[in-house]
């Protein structure tokens, strides 16, 4: 088809359309370019007419088809100018499908390729198609030429017509800067084809193009991988290569091919090298498989480069054939075209698996400053912006940062050329603060016109989402509308190319220039279409890894498409968007705010590194402060980054969102490959306090930024810099740095192999980081002179204080001068003089070089250098190379090195003649408190004890107490000089000239040896025995594991007469444990250590010398007869009092016998335990005859046939036997045999009988037997889980027995069985029985059956439905009693019935009774009730009930209580406590009241009775005269009332207790009842307590208490009394010469109200209490004074007032004080001291409470010292206090001297809980638990 028919009818706009392109040749070259880009433009075309070139160029576009002829007319529209007359007929004619068609006239649509490319000629046929032709080798040699010549030139045609587009600078397309390039060292996982282990990017070796492939080695590796983040230039390297060999630059390789992923993704068939070659490439012109077979021999030579590994698709199966990635595998593994080169490039993170373990990796890290300033310069040449543009990126570090990327450069020179000239200086730059709003003006700069159509652009943008979300990169002419081709082609925003599937088959594809711009399409289109909803977007909106995760199903394209989208969400980003919305802002600022808003949640969440480094980009980009400030606040205290790339550019974001932040953050980057200029982006971050890097690719560039960085970060304290490849001349930038960070407190330099001189270098810094804590230097291989050089440093650095080296490792740890301070300020209650300051100045050094290969000499010059410098704290020269002489004077120089704490010398060789040498050396040191040596374990360490001297002050105090706390682990003491020598060889032939090197060291103090696990043997422990008395008084001796026969451990027995210090001698026959002791026990601490405040020795702690008794364990032997008379025979001679103590698995009558005999012949013996040894059933009776054969025994305590225990008195004790069976297996029938004989066993103790597995009988057959046993005075079973009975006796016989019985299940058939019993022991006075199954019926029957001749008997019965049962019922079942009934008494909470009866029983007058009977107003049940009750309680003179309900029966109850009442003329008690009754039941209850005139005593306390019931109960107390004892607490009086009362108390002549506690009295009440108690001159108790009584009722209290003359107690706590009323108060209480206890707490009476009291307290004074009177130190001074020496005081208590400051002491003995409570006194360590003094002057003090104070270690030492004075103290309350675990331990230590105290309580103390639950297991007594009961929070709070 000829031009000429093409243009009929049209031929007119045919010629205008040729003439308007003939006048820009230039731009139609382009658009051939951009719709045909594999149209060869022929250079033979040059010659012809424009004209006829341009009519050539639209004959090939037209052919093209309607899709790309409209596209190019659109093109021409809008770019060219165009006029309006000439477009439209354009557009009408061309630019639709009709006008295309009408144009073609039905022709096809495409011509043959040969007609497409009529310049070079590419035939594509299959190579497979053609058959194979023979031919010479020289032929195939001119074939294979050929085409590599034709491979060549196709590639320079491809690289070498770059034309620009319309306004753009030639730079834009010709502008290549090579980016930095890093080999990596990683192992690739060929399985999951991930990057093993860190990515190690090597520093400073930047690798230029050239140097990727390594031709001169033919041994390397033959497949590269360039891993490079997106828009860093993988994409343009690799056309750079293809470039520079088309230019002849990489002449090694003969042919070279480029493909890319995204379009072998579209292939699907099976493809052999030779398709992927010449079909998907180029093809040969003649001969195919010639061509192949030549590069396939010459394959070394050929190149295959794949771009965009990271898109490739997974194959379908394992090893799907016709996969594009299978073929890619089989060419990198060499399968395919073996020996070809391979290079592939790829984004980061999971890479496939058919990559080869031995690929290289290379590693693209954008642009430093140099490279972008190179990249400027270029881009703008010559023209008069550049100067401009690179002063914009000068002044701008947000924009350099972004330019990092060299995509990202590009676009930011795009946006100046367009920016710069129409802009002032700074304002281009203000325009592109974010990489979104770079884009954005990308996209105005590239609009040909300045006017941007925003349909086309939104249409575009849903094109490059739709592309986003189903995985596609490359799209067809029929895939987009020709207008938006021909927009995307004249803003550059679209590129094409020529795709290829197969031979023949070919067609033009479209591509977003770049992903990045695919991606910020669709986020243009997502916010501002309004197809998009708010919900669609705030989909996008996520966090991606920086991973790249591939699937088989499509790619993850949309990496910046959240950052875009928060970009857009930017405020400044509206106006475009409103824009584009066609000025819809309304939706714009919802969709803005729905992204900020997503954003803000995920700021709050916790997320990973690269998700952290996605948000801040995300954050970043919105400008959003408030965003910023919410993230970079929630952000972790701890950041970490691991094992992901980061760029300079995500470094400066994180910085940029940094700033928002007030807290610190410590940065931690482990295996993250970074840029070397990376650090500088840090720049001026002030949050940063720790910074970590750790990766092989830091190098000496990375030091020298990182130099740069550091002196700007001012809060930064801790640096680290590890397994990096830093030289000298990196450090040497770091430590000209690190002065410059004076606030530095840890820099860590490990695993970097430096050199010895760099290492020195470093330390030279030390003096001038004066807060530094720690260095480490760890990793770097050093000499032992450099170490020795280093020890020198640590020696003379005065901040210095640890030095420690172990193989490998190397650290110094610091002291700062401020450090002392801090520690001195953290203790306040301990004062400091000026002396103390200067010692706690002071500095103590840690020196520890371990296996360092140090030899003699260098011990000697590490002694001479040590002697120059500080006191040590620890030597640790262990696994060395020392040997004897090393040892020997390292031993000798110990005690002028001043040594603190621990010098360790093991694993150095030292053998048995060097021992010896070691133990002369240290025989004269002073200060060493253990040594342990153990040759077969290679340890050999020296402890130290501090010396006296040095312990001054309280810094020093508090490290006395801490060295307690490394000694609570240990089981003897530090103080105390131990010398252990175990596992040593050592024989019986070694002892004597080991006891010489010892006899120095016994002098110094108390001294513990241990010779465990040696082989002295039997002579060994005689010839020991024997050396023993020469070595002085030794603490202990353990010959543990040292081969003994039995003959000679039983003759250890003999040590006991021989060396007095012996105590205890503990042996384990089978397990060879063998230990000797002395008298001190584990704990205590005080043995030969001292302090300033606290006397040494025993003295310490004032522990009075007591009757230490000796004890033998003897266990694992066998105790047969010889051996145990041989044990005895040896013990004849040991002084007493002596416990033997048992254990053997079984022993036998005869030794048990043998052992017996023995016991009369050892008169010290005061114990015999036999446990966990098992008895014969004989037994029992052998050790129940050893009362009669030895009398000294007084207690036999048989639990089981596995344990038992004789206990012997002295002869100073009064005879007496206990005896203990339980746990036995007596049963009903042998208790029974036991019991028989009690009458004839001389007990005068307790008869333990529990667990024997009895019955209800054995319980009967007790009660049956009480009448044959005169002495018992007591007895008690519970057949329940308690499984207890136990039978107390007295020496002489008792009138009075007392019997429980406790869950015993009694049956019917029981009852007249114990009735019988109970009638026949006329001396058992008192039974109780507790949930014994007795109903109400079978208790009546019980107290109907017991009858006796005379006397009284007391019954209580607890069980279940005494709660339930109603008062009738109860008094119903009292009435069956067989006796008189004299006292009642029911409580329903105790579920309780208590009666006691009167025998025999006096009977009532039948008239009388019938009388009474007459008068009562009850049914007949009800009365014959009553009749029974007033013969059976005629002789009531106790009725008690407490929580009773009298409204349940519709006053039944209160009836019958009022005609019980009229008939008890004896009644004297009263009680009805805590109960319900109502106005009814009180009007009953009062008349029956009033007609008991004998009663003596009255009790309605804590009853609720309403406002007439009350009235009538007073009007009831009317002629009263002879009540004694009146209680009325908690009644509610008003002033009616109390008119009543006070009427009734003036003629109370009797009144002895007066007991009105909480009646809301008032000073009017009390007023009106003082004047009523003037009659009551008996009254001896008064409780006036929480009355609301003020100064005006105390007034008058006072005046009428002088005529009280019995008064002894008087209680006013909790009232409303002031000191005037309490000086008062005091003036009057002294006129009471018999009060014995006033209690006035909780008021407030101040100091005035103590100094009145303290004048003149009275004589009889027992019990003081104030607590909470707002007392202050004088007051309570003169209250101690006032009672010091006081004979009858029994209690105090002065709880919740502040004695802070003020002295507590008694100078005179308090013989009866038996409670002082201190609670919450504000009592600190110093005032403690004399108080606890005071404690010894009290010998009676049982209860001691100190809880809620401010006491201390020192206070619980205090304290520890008169603990075991103290006989009868049971209870310290310690609770809420400042005591650490020392204290707690202090306290042990004294419970251990053999302190009564039952419990001290240390709960809410600062104790840790496991230490807490260790001191609780080794002293049980202390207590650190919470009670159920919370103690009594202080009164005042």
């Amino acid at each position: 088809m000829d031009p000429v028919d093409f243009q009929l009818g049209n031929k007119n706009l045919w010629s205008c359309l040729v003439r308007l392109l003939s006048k820009d040749p230039e731009w139609l070259n382009a658009k051939m370019k951009f719709f045909l880009p594999n149209t060869d433009l022929d250079s033979r075309n040059e010659t012809l007419d424009p004209e006829q070139r341009v009519i050539l160029q639209l004959n090939k576009l037209h052919v093209q088809g309607s899709a790309t002829w409209q596209s190019f007319i659109h093109c021409v529209c809008m770019q060219l100018e165009v006029p309006l007359e000439l477009e439209v007929l354009l557009l009408s004619t061309f630019g639709c499908d009709d006008g295309f068609t009408s144009q073609l006239g039905g022709e096809g649509k495409s011509l043959p390729e040969s007609q497409l490319h009529q310049g070079l000629k590419r035939p594509h046929q299959s190579c497979g198609s053609s058959p194979r032709r023979k031919q010479c080798r020289k032929q195939q040699l001119e074939l294979a030429k050929k085409y590599l010549q034709l491979l060549r030139t196709s590639a320079q045609q491809r690289y070498g017509s770059r034309i620009p587009g319309s306004g753009q600078p030639h730079a834009f397309h010709q502008v290549y800067v090579p980016p930095i390039l890093r080999r990596a060292t990683a192992s690739l996982d060929t399985q999951e084809g991930a990057i093993m282990g860190d990515l190690k990017v090597e520093d400073g070796t930047d690798v230029s193009i050239s140097d990727l492939f390594n031709t001169r080695v033919n041994k390397g590796p033959r497949v590269t991988v360039l891993l490079g983040k997106s828009g860093m230039g993988k994409t343009t390297l690799a056309h750079r290569l293809c470039q520079k060999w088309a230019e002849g630059h990489l002449d090694y390789f003969q042919a070279l091919f480029l493909f890319e992923f995204r379009q072998l993704n579209l292939i699907t068939r099976f493809l052999t090298p030779s398709q992927l070659l010449f079909d998907l490439y180029l093809s040969p012109e003649l001969d195919p498989d010639a061509v192949f077979q030549y590069l396939e021999k010459n394959a070394d030579q050929v190149l295959l480069i794949f771009d965009g590994l990271d898109e490739a698709l997974q194959p379908t199966g394992p090893d799907g054939p016709g996969s594009v990635l299978t073929l890619f595998s089989r060419l990198c593994h060499g399968t395919l075209l073996p020996g070809c080169r391979v290079m592939a490039t790829s984004r980061p993170g999971k890479l496939p698996a058919c990559l080869p373990a031995e690929a290289a990796m290379v590693y693209m890290l954008g642009f430093d400053g140099p490279r972008v300033e190179e990249y400027v310069n270029h881009f703008f040449s010559t023209q008069p912006s550049r100067e401009g543009a690179l002063a914009e990126l000068q002044t701008n570090g947000r924009l350099r940062s972004l330019c990092a990327v060299p995509a990202l450069c590009q676009v930011a020179c795009l946006c100046l050329h367009h920016l710069l000239p129409d802009h002032a200086p700074g304002q281009s730059v203000a325009l592109l603060p974010t990489m979104t709003q770079l884009y954005m003006q990308m996209v105005l700069a590239l609009s040909p016109r300045g006017h941007l159509p925003t349909t086309s652009l939104l249409d575009l943008g849903e094109l490059a989402l739709r592309g986003l979300e189903t995985g596609k990169v490359i799209f067809y002419a029929k895939d987009i509308a020709p207008p938006l081709i021909a927009f995307g082609a004249t803003h550059s925003l679209l590129t094409s190319f020529c795709v290829r599937t197969g031979p023949g088959h070919q067609q033009t594809g479209y591509a977003f220039t770049h992903v990045s711009l695919q991606e910020f399409l669709a986020a243009l289109h997502l916010m501002a279409s309004p197809k998009v909803d708010k919900d669609t977007l705030t989909q996008h909106v996520t966090l991606h890894s920086r991973w790249v995760q591939r699937t088989k199903a499509r790619l993850n394209l949309s990496d910046h498409l959240p950052t875009f989208l928060a970009g857009l969400a930017s405020c400044t980003c509206r106006p475009f968007l409103s824009h584009l919305a066609q000025g819809n802002e309304d939706c714009i600022n919802t969709k803005q705010a729905a992204v900020v808003q997503v954003l803000k949640k995920l700021a709050t969440r916790k997320l990973t590194g690269p998700k952290v480094v996605e948000l801040c980009h995300c954050v970043n980009e919105t400008q959003e402060p408030e965003l910023a400030s919410l993230t970079a606040q929630s952000l972790p205290y701890q950041l970490p980054f691991h094992n992901f790339p980061l760029t300079c550019t995500d470094l400066a974001t994180l910085t940029n969102i940094l700033e928002h932040r007030e807290a610190p953050i410590h940065l931690d980057f482990d295996g993250c490959p970074l840029e070397p200029h990376c650090p500088e982006a840090l720049v001026g971050c002030g949050q940063i306090e720790n910074l970590s890097f750790k990766s092989r690719k830091c190098g000496d560039a990375f030091a020298e930024a990182l130099s740069r960085s550091l002196p700007t970060m001012g809060r930064l304290q801790m640096l680290g810099l590890a397994g990096s490849k830093i030289t000298a001349r990196g450090i040497s930038h770091l430590v000209k740095a690190l002065p410059l960070c004076p606030q530095l407190e840890e820099v860590s330099f490990r695993d970097n192999q430096l050199s010895d001189q760099v290492v020195l270098n470093i330390v030279e810094v030390l003096p001038h980081l004066p807060r530094l804590r720690k260095l480490d230097l760890s990793g770097n291989s050093i000499c032992v002179s450099t170490l020795l050089c280093l020890a020198r440093v640590a020696v003379t650095c005065p901040t210095i204080r640890m030095l420690q080296a172990r193989k490998a490792d190397l650290i110094f740890l610091l002291s700062p001068p401020t450090e002392t301070t801090a520690e001195l300020q953290r203790a306040p209650d301990l004062q400091k003089s000026d002396g103390q300051r200067k010692g706690a100045q002071s500095r103590s050094l840690t020196l520890r070089l371990q296996k360092c290969q140090l030899q003699v000499h260098d011990a000697e010059t590490l002694i001479a250098l040590l002697q120059e410098g500080p006191h040590l704290e620890e030597v640790d020269l262990s696994g060395n190379q020392l040997e004897d002489e090393g040892c020997r004077l390292m031993a000798e120089a110990a005690s002028q090195l001043h040594i603190a704490r621990k010098l360790d010398l093991s694993d150095n060789g030292l053998s048995l003649a060097g021992v010896h040498c070691v133990l002369r050396a240290v025989s004269a040191c002073w200060t060493l408190a253990e040594l342990r040596i153990s040759l077969q374990h290679k340890t050999v360490v020296f402890m130290f004890a501090q010396e006296p001297q040095e312990q001054e002050g309280p810094q020093e105090r508090a490290a006395f107490l801490d060295s307690l706390t490394l000694q609570m682990h240990s089981e003897l003491p530090l103080s105390s000089r131990r010398m252990r020598l175990t596992h040593c060889g050592l024989q019986a032939k070694h002892l004597e000239q080991l006891c010489k090197a010892l006899g120095g060291s016994c002098h110094l103090g108390h001294l513990h040896l241990d010779f465990s696990g040696n082989a002295l043997g039997d002579e060994g422990a005689t010839r020991l025995a024997q050396l023993l008395p020469g070595l002085g008084a030794l603490q202990s001796l353990n010959l543990s594991e040292n081969g003994l026969s039995l003959d000679a451990v039983l003759g250890l027995a003999r040590c006991f007469s021989t060396l007095q210090w012996l105590f205890h001698l503990d042996i384990s026959f089978e397990s060879q444990h063998i230990l000797l002791r002395g008298d001190k026990t584990g704990r205590d601490i005080w043995a030969t250590g001292s302090s300033p405040d606290f006397p040494a020795g025993a003295e310490f702690l004032g522990f009075r010398r007591r009757c230490i008794p000796r004890s033998l364990r003897l266990s694992e032997c066998p105790l047969e007869p010889p051996s145990l008379s041989h044990l005895c025979a040896t013990l004849k001679e040991c002084p007493g009092p002596l416990e033997l103590q048992l254990s053997c698995e079984f022993l036998s009558d005869q030794s048990l016998k043998t052992l017996l005999d023995c016991l009369p012949r050892l008169p010290q013996l005061s114990l015999l335990q036999l446990s966990q040894t098992g008895l014969s059933p004989k037994s029992p009776f052998l050790l129940a005859n050893t009362l009669s054969l030895c009398p000294r025994v007084k207690k036999v305590d048989l639990r089981s046939l596995h344990h038992a225990t004789l206990h012997f008195r002295s002869n100073e004790e009064q005879e007496g036997v206990c005896c203990g069976l339980s746990a036995n297996l007596l049963g009903d029938s042998g208790l029974r045999c036991l019991l028989e004989c009690l009458p004839q066993v001389p007990i005068s103790g307790l008869l333990d009988l529990s667990h024997n597995s009895v019955s209800q009988e054995s319980a009967l057959y007790l009660v049956e037997t009480l009448p044959s046993c005169p002495r018992v005075r007591e007895a008690s079973v519970n057949l329940g889980s308690e499984q207890s009975f136990r039978i107390h006796f007295s020496k002489e016989d008792q009138a009075r027995k007392t019997l429980r019985l406790s869950e015993c299940s009694f049956r019917p058939e029981h009852v007249s069985r114990l009735a019988t019993g109970l009638s026949q022991s006329l001396q058992l006075t008192e039974l109780t029985l507790t949930q014994c199954c007795l109903d109400q019926e079978q208790l009546a029957i019980l107290l109907s059956l017991v009858g006796r001749p005379a006397g009284l008997f007391i019954l209580r019965v607890q069980e279940q439905w005494t709660d339930r049962a109603g008062i009738l019922s109860l008094l119903e079942v009292c009435a069956q009693a067989s006796g008189s009934v004299t006292e009642i008494s029911i409580s329903k909470t105790q579920q309780q019935l208590c009666v006691q009866l009167e025998f025999p029983r006096r009977e009532e007058n039948p008239e009388a009774v019938a009388l009474r009977l007459a008068h009562c107003d009850l049914g007949t049940h009800h009365s014959l009730l009553v009749g029974q009750l007033m013969e059976t309680c005629a002789r009531l003179q106790q009725l008690s009930l407490s929580q009773v309900n009298l409204c349940e029966d519709n006053d039944a109850s209160s009836l019958l209580l009022q005609n019980l009442l009229l008939s008890l003329s004896e009644l004297k008690t009263f009680r009805l406590t805590s109960s319900c009754v109502n106005t009814r039941g009180l009007a009953h209850l009062a008349s029956g009241l009033g007609h008991c005139h004998h009663l003596e005593e009255l009790d309605l306390s804590n009853n609720q009775f309403d406002e007439e019931g009350i009235k009538a109960l007073m009007r009831a107390l009317e002629g009263k005269w002879m009540l004694k004892r009146l209680d009325l607490g908690h009644l509610l009086l008003n002033s009616s009332a109390l008119t009543l009362l006070t009427h009734g108390l003036s003629h109370m002549t009797r009144l002895q207790s007066l007991r009105l506690n909480r009646n809301s009295i008032g000073d009017v009440g009390c007023c009106h009842l003082s004047e009523a108690l003037r009659a009551a001159t008996s009254l001896e108790e008064l409780d006036l307590s929480h009355n609301q009584i003020g100064d005006a009722g105390v007034q008058h209290l006072a005046t009428i208490l002088p005529g009280l003359p019995e008064l002894r107690k008087i209680d006013l706590s909790v009232n409303s009394i002031s000191p005037a009323g309490g000086m008062q108060l005091a003036e009057s209480l002294v006129l009471c010469r018999h009060l014995q206890e006033l209690m006035l707490g909780c008021n407030a009476l101040g100091d005035p109200t103590a100094l009145g009291l303290a004048r003149e307290l009275p004589q009889h004074l027992r019990v003081l209490h104030l607590p909470f009177s707002h007392l202050g130190p004088g007051g309570a001074l003169s209250l101690t004074q006032a009672l010091d020496g006081s004979p009858h005081l029994e209690e105090i208590s002065l709880a919740e007032n502040n004695l802070a400051g003020g002295v507590l002491r008694f100078c005179k003995e308090l013989p009866l004080l038996r409670q002082i409570d201190l609670v919450s006194c504000k009592i600190d360590n110093q005032t403690i001291k004399l108080l606890t003094s005071s404690f010894t002057r009290c010998p009676a003090l049982e209860v001691i409470l100190l809880s809620w104070n401010l006491l201390g270690d020192e206070a619980a030492a205090e304290l520890a010292q008169v603990l075991p004075q103290m006989g009868r103290l049971k209870r310290v309350d310690l609770e809420k206090n400042q005591i650490t675990a020392i204290g707690a331990w202090l306290l042990a230590g004294g419970l251990a001297q053999g302190s009564s105290i039952q419990v001290i309580r240390l709960w809410n103390n600062p104790i840790p809980c496991d230490m807490a639950q260790r001191l609780k297991s080794q002293e049980p007594r202390l207590d650190f638990a919470f009670f159920d009961n919370q103690p009594q929070a202080p009164w005042g709070t």
